[in-house]
């Protein structure tokens, strides 16, 4: 298994509907340009790559376990500090 982290903590939503239409979109312009395209990655110029994923976060360990002891809502979600420290850990920091 790989131990390999990222550089930065940061969360990327690529579920929510809006970028689920963006990437729908993208793959449909893609699909009906008219014009010769070479072969490689020549796709990406068709559409802007920046429009499909919509939203970024960014939270550090400090943030978590700050958002942790202050939020009863992430206390019911994760009841112990171990746990929120490892939810953490599973979403911004793994790859």
């Amino acid at each position: 298994m790989s131990r390999s982290v990222k550089k930065h903590p940061v969360w990327n939503d690529q579920c929510s509907p809006g970028s689920v239409w963006a990437k729908r979109q993208a793959s449909k312009a893609v699909r009906r340009y008219t014009c010769e395209t070479s072969n490689g990655k020549w796709y990406r110029k068709v559409y802007c790559p920046w429009n499909i994923r919509d939203y970024s976060f960014y939270k550090t360990k400090q943030q978590a376990i700050r958002e942790w002891e202050t939020s009863d809502w992430e206390r019911h979600r994760n009841p112990t500090l171990t746990k929120a420290v490892m939810d953490w850990y599973k979403m911004y920091k793994r790859k």
